[in-house]
């Protein structure tokens, strides 16, 4: 019996095609090579059949299960089963005893929790002791940022594996599985290079929709890309609109911009938009982006972004898209400056770390003969009365601060102006001081 074979030989035709073809010896996994390469982590933990805990950190239709079911099975050990999304305490204490009664026996368990990142903090607390004792095996898999969503304890007695998308080489290679164990007509050039983009990474997707494909046209002799839009409808790509990929989308959009490319800024603004996300939010983000890395170096990318925002409102999808694809185009192109980013922040430092600075008598509010005679706003100097309309060498900071310099502007943009007209103004401050 052929290797291909294998993989087929105990699959009955009701069984899913992911779950049929879902590998059943290391050299059968597809993909990850980082881990599972000559020398890699996870290879050389099945060659030397010495597993550790860990949690299997990677995006849907991957291979996390996959591996832990590998790995359980090279050391021979019993492979216990908890998703988190249906899993409570009761459930860990079974698994835990069941490891007791397994260990009593002289054999080694696996346990294996599926989307781990759904225990809350005491269900995760209640495999410490037992990873730490050696009882089981702790594997995690999990679709979320292990940083932010497993307990810091835990985290810390179990290695992060980072699983990545599979490559489009992958994909195909899966579908050419997926056709011998079909024994399906070909796919046409066009309609695979359509079916691997709409699997997106995910070997899952991937094997659900061409067995939704075989299924749906029985008769055909060849699948093009007609075949394929009436099996599967509309080709949505993974978003998710609350995790790591989310927010990866902004910041490669938000850092588009910064970085002044106008088509990579278009490139991930449809990304987020085609799968999913709120054009709200984006429109929202778009007005920061004007603010934080623009700022007063092209005022008018402010309004720009506020008005693309009102136009979405007016408009709505997808016509009002349009307008958020031409502020984040301007916003790109526009001059850079995130001098009133950098001031705002350090302002914001400087007032938590000092302490409350009394306001100087000459800036104090004096509506009262008793505060006028307490000296309240006496030597104030009225700016509109002064040559030019300003009070040079006045002091509008509390004592101690005088000369402290929050925004400085940069030499793009209008800012080139509002730093030449500052420099004037300070050189007037000095000339009144020294005249003093």
């Amino acid at each position: 019996m052929t290797a291909q074979e294998s993989l087929f030989e105990a699959a009955p035709a009701a069984v899913p095609l992911a779950e049929r073809l879902r590998p059943r010896t290391l050299d059968e996994v597809i993909g990850q090579p980082h881990l599972l390469g000559p020398g890699r982590p996870l290879r050389v933990a099945f060659e030397a059949g010495r597993l550790h805990s860990m949690i299997l950190w990677g995006p849907p239709g991957v291979g996390k299960t996959t591996l832990a079911r590998l790995m359980a099975g090279a050391v021979d050990a019993d492979f216990v089963v908890l998703s988190a999304v249906l899993a409570g305490v009761k459930d860990i204490r079974e698994a835990v005893e069941l490891a007791r009664l397994q260990r009593d026996r002289g054999r080694a368990t696996v346990v294996f929790v599926d989307e781990v990142h759904r225990f809350n903090k005491s269900q995760q607390d209640a495999f410490l002791p037992h990873v730490e004792s050696g009882l089981f095996t702790f594997i995690g898999a999990t679709t979320e940022n292990p940083s932010f969503e497993v307990n810091s304890a835990l985290l810390s007695r179990a290695t992060v594996h980072v699983l990545k998308l599979l490559a489009d080489a992958d994909l195909s290679l899966l579908l050419d599985r997926a056709q011998a164990a079909l024994q399906a007509p070909p796919l046409a050039t066009a309609a695979r290079t359509r079916l691997i983009g709409h699997a997106d990474g995910d070997a899952r997707r991937l094997l659900n929709a061409y067995e939704n494909l075989v299924a749906a046209a029985p008769d055909a002799t060849e699948f093009d890309e007609a075949t394929l839009e009436r099996a599967l409808g509309e080709l949505l790509r993974r978003y998710d609109k609350s995790g790591d990929q989310f927010f990866d989308a902004i910041s490669a959009l938000h850092k588009s911009v910064r970085g002044s490319d106008p088509d990579a800024a278009l490139y991930w603004l449809a990304r987020m938009l085609d799968g999913g996300a709120d054009p709200r939010y984006a429109a929202r983000r778009i007005v920061r982006m004007a603010i934080e890395d623009i700022g007063l170096a092209d005022p008018r990318a402010l309004h720009l972004a506020l008005d693309a925002a009102e136009v979405f409102e007016r408009l709505g999808s997808p016509e009002g898209e349009l307008a958020l694809a031409e502020a984040v185009v301007y916003l790109a192109v526009a001059p850079k400056s995130n001098a009133i980013y950098k001031a705002w922040g350090a302002v914001r430092d400087l007032i938590k770390r000092d302490g409350s600075r009394p306001v100087p008598d000459h800036l104090r509010n004096a509506p009262t003969r008793l505060m006028k005679s307490l000296g309240h706003g006496e030597g104030y100097r009225y700016a509109h009365d002064e040559a030019g309309g300003y009070a040079a060498g006045e002091s509008y900071l509390p004592e101690g601060l005088a000369q402290t310099r929050f925004y400085e502007p940069v030499e793009r943009g209008l800012e080139q102006r509002i730093a030449q007209r500052l420099a004037e103004l300070r050189q007037l401050d000095a000339a009144a001081r020294t005249s003093r």
